[in-house]
């Protein structure tokens, strides 16, 4: 019996695969606790149409990501930071620092987004990489002053 699985599954299917199975495995588990429905062809043009309002959506999301991206690359964030001898920072910038500084300006970024490529934790400028969606990325300017 072939089904098309809503739900995900953890080593049966994912969400939108159509797989052939055993009828009782079907009927008595996958159908009766709504992970699959019989593959049919109402439930196949269901199948195409989700696919393609999500296919449009995702769209939508990155071309969201990409302004987003091109306003980024203009943003400098300045930071005051106490110093030691030698202009040593004590201490450095944190993801929540920068995630508040980007909220502050209107930017609305999760704090698990934000990459710091190494401590930011002596004076000047360093680059921050924000991933905004699968395969586009933010940099944002972070100048640390005394």
């Amino acid at each position: 019996m072939e089904v098309i699985f809503i739900k995900d599954l953890k080593n049966q299917g994912r969400k939108g695969d159509i797989k052939n199975v055993k009828d009782g495995y079907a009927e008595n588990f996958l159908i009766k606790n709504g992970y699959a429905v019989l593959k049919t062809k109402e439930n196949l043009t269901k199948l195409a149409k989700e696919k393609a309002k999500k296919e449009a959506a995702d769209e939508i999301r990155h071309k969201e990501a990409l302004e987003l991206q091109e306003k980024l690359s203009k943003v400098v964030l300045e930071f005051k930071v106490k110093t030691g001898a030698s202009d040593k920072v004590f201490g450095s910038i944190s993801v929540k620092q920068i995630k508040e500084a980007l909220a502050n300006l209107g930017y609305k970024v999760e704090k698990n987004t934000i990459e710091i490529p190494s401590s930011l934790s002596s004076l000047g400028f360093h680059n921050v990489n924000i991933n905004l969606y699968p395969n586009v990325v933010g940099t944002i300017k972070v100048h640390l002053i005394k």
